[in-house]
């Protein structure tokens, strides 16, 4: 049972914070902090992915950004329970700017801040249209005229990218660039999809066979749909598949399947990409192909066809994402090794997979760098951010686990 007491210090502490950061004092923000505090900035007050470690790079952070960003309020999110564990008590924040409102996360430990984390949600004057604001549907009164909702789309899909052209254009339409296009879809940018298989989740679909996902369900939402309440913690590929390929259509995607980008060209003149794209197998230089676009989002994945690492790095390099595995003898196990760099997410997905179901011995250099085999630190993390006692909204499971810097190098006190 939580400790009053501490639950009144961890909101003391977030009003400290909110008088600091309105009165865009740098010292007073840093002052709030532990010496071995981190704050984790997702777009909210630095534009970028920003994480300041230690209170000297906070209170450069926040010297440099307050005065642009403007911050306006923070408090404790009403709708969530403060919980504490060993030492550490932790909450939901809400947010707000200048600029836009936001999400956050706070880590309490000995008093200060040890882990906040600020994620930008909107930007004010480019609200989604969402709840209250949806779009009404029904059109009433007489217009010989109007178009049903199936016409426009119909319409839209067959002008997009030809007779008009995109604002964004994303390469790879996995998870990430799905994800991506159903932001820009609610916030009325222009977008197109390309993905070179012939259907969203082809990408699952095609992996090994017996592949469930690694991350529990609490944790995969995408936007706007959650999974059902009966969804698999742990789902199998093809059902992800499938899910993708749901959600593409419901979302209205404008996704270009069997469709590859040749090659792209940036136009400083007009600030834009050219991107010469193969759709559909239809070749030939044609018009329609080039595709022109102001942003340009390449998504491709850890699956990404990228050439082998041809050498084994400094062990300097352990904490790079993780590479993809190569076999140093044969192609389907019976035997083989596989040799493959990383200590992360991927080893544990190619990894398991040869030693489960090739036969393969996995050779991996940096095996004692970072998480433990089998990832107890991360897993462990999981199923707490699971349990009844730390089960914030849906969709948030993975900021609470993205508050933490680095779950290999700090590990959480609970662990």
């Amino acid at each position: 049972m939580l400790d009053q007491s501490e639950s009144l210090a961890l909101a003391s502490l977030v009003a400290e914070l909110e008088r600091a950061l309105v009165a865009q004092d740098a010292e007073a923000v840093a002052d709030c902090f532990l010496e071995t505090g981190f704050w984790r900035d997702l777009a909210a007050f630095t534009w970028n992915i920003k994480t300041c470690e230690g209170k000297g790079e906070i209170r450069a952070m926040a010297g440099a950004q307050l005065g642009a960003i403007g911050p306006q309020a923070l408090a404790l999110d009403p709708a969530e329970t403060v919980s504490s564990a060993d030492g550490v008590t932790e909450g939901w924040l809400t947010f707000e700017t200048a600029t836009g409102r936001g999400m956050g996360h706070i880590r309490m430990k000995d008093g200060k801040v040890w882990t906040l984390l600020t994620a930008l949600h909107e930007l004010k004057g480019h609200e989604e249209p969402r709840r209250l604001r949806r779009p009404m549907g029904a059109e009433h009164g007489h217009d010989p005229h109007r178009k049903t909702w199936k016409e426009k789309r119909e319409e839209e899909a067959r002008r997009l990218g030809y007779e008009e052209q995109p604002y964004v254009l994303i390469v790879g339409g996995g998870q990430g660039g799905i994800a991506l296009g159903a932001r820009l879809r609610q916030l009325g940018v222009p977008t197109i999809i390309l993905e070179k298989n012939e259907r969203p989740g082809d990408s699952w679909r095609r992996r090994y066979k017996s592949l469930c996902l690694h991350d529990p369900v609490w944790y995969d939402h995408l936007p706007y749909i959650p999974f059902p309440d009966n969804w698999p913690v742990f789902a199998p590929k093809d059902k992800i598949g499938d899910w993708l390929e749901m959600y593409t259509k419901v979302m209205e995607l404008n996704y270009w399947s069997s469709s590859t980008a040749r090659s792209a060209r940036y136009e400083e003149a007009a600030g834009e990409w050219t991107v010469v794209v193969d759709r559909n197998g239809e070749g030939g230089g044609a018009a329609p192909e080039a595709a022109r676009a102001r942003h340009r989002h390449v998504g491709q994945g850890q699956r990404a066809e990228l050439p082998g690492t041809g050498h084994l790095p400094r062990r300097a390099a352990a904490f790079e994402p993780a590479s993809r595995p190569r076999r140093l003898q044969g192609q389907e196990g019976g035997g083989d090794r596989l040799e493959q760099l990383g200590a992360r997410h991927l080893r544990g997905s190619v990894g398991g997979r040869g030693r489960c179901h090739d036969g393969a011995a996995v050779l991996d250099p940096y095996r004692e760098v970072g998480q433990p085999d089998g990832g107890l630190p991360l897993g462990a993390l999981f199923r707490a951010g699971g349990g009844a006692g730390h089960r914030p909204r849906k969709g948030r499971h993975d900021l609470r686990l993205g508050a933490l810097p680095d779950h290999a190098r700090v590990p959480h006190p609970a662990v």
